[in-house]
C-alpha cells in the first residue's frame, strides 16, 4: 500500500519532537534538510531541484496538554517554466504557526449541531492538529508550510502566451459555404 509520501514509512523531512520535553518558555530550534532530504522533497513536490529547507521554530507548551510551533520557513527550489519549461528559481519565506493537541482533547473537538452554523475565518488560525502518541514531526509541518507555498504555474520574468489568442465567445464561427468552389464556374 502506498501512503501519502511515495511509498516510504515517514516523510522525507522529518524533525520528531518529544511532547513530554517540552516546556512552557519556548525553545529555539533550527532545522535544516540534508542532501537526501532535498532530493526526496523535490520528487514528492514534482520540482526539478530543492536546493535549501530551513526553519526556524520556537516550540512551546500550549494551553495545558498542546504544543504550539511558531516560526519561519525558508527554501530555495527550481521548477519548469509553464511556457518554455526552462528552469525557475524561487524562494519561499513563509510564517508558520501549527497548534496540536492530543487525541480526544476538548480542544480538538469542533462542537456542531444542527442549530448552530459554524464561521471559519479564513485569515485567522488553523484549527489544532491532533496527535497521537508522545511524539509530534516538526519537520512534516515545515515541509507542509513550504509545499502549500509552491507557485503552481512558474513563469520566467517577462515571458508570456503572446502567439495564444483565444476565439471571441460571443462570436459564431461561420461554416464554409459548400457552393463557394462553384462561384467561378462559368457555363460555356
Amino acid at each position: 500500500m502506498k501512503n501519502k509520501y511515495g511509498g516510504g514509512d515517514k516523510p522525507p523531512f522529518s524533525y520528531p519532537v518529544k511532547v513530554g520535553h517540552i516546556s512552557a518558555n519556548p525553545v529555539t530550534v533550527h532545522i535544516e534538510a540534508n542532501a537526501r532530504e532535498l532530493g526526496e522533497l523535490a520528487s514528492l513536490w514534482q520540482v526539478l531541484a530543492v536546493n535549501s529547507l530551513k526553519a526556524d521554530l520556537q516550540v512551546a507548551r500550549w494551553k495545558k496538554d498542546g504544543v504550539r510551533l511558531k516560526g519561519r520557513v525558508t527554501a530555495d527550489i527550481v521548477q519548469a517554466c509553464v511556457v518554455t519549461l526552462e528552469p525557475v528559481s524561487s524562494k519561499i519565506d513563509e510564517d508558520l504557526e501549527q497548534i496540536f493537541v492530543p487525541e480526544g482533547s476538548k480542544l480538538a473537538r469542533i462542537v456542531t449541531s444542527n442549530a448552530a452554523e459554524m464561521v471559519l475565518d479564513p485569515e485567522g488560525p488553523d484549527l489544532p492538529e491532533t496527535f497521537s502518541g508522545d511524539t509530534i514531526d516538526a519537520g512534516a509541518v515545515v515541509a507542509e508550510f513550504a509545499a502549500l507555498a509552491i507557485d503552481p504555474y512558474p513563469r520566467k520574468p517577462g515571458i508570456e502566451f503572446a502567439d495564444h489568442l483565444e476565439d471571441d465567445a460571443d462570436e459564431t464561427p461561420a461554416r464554409p459555404n459548400p457552393f463557394a468552389v462553384l462561384k467561378d464556374w462559368k457555363k460555356d
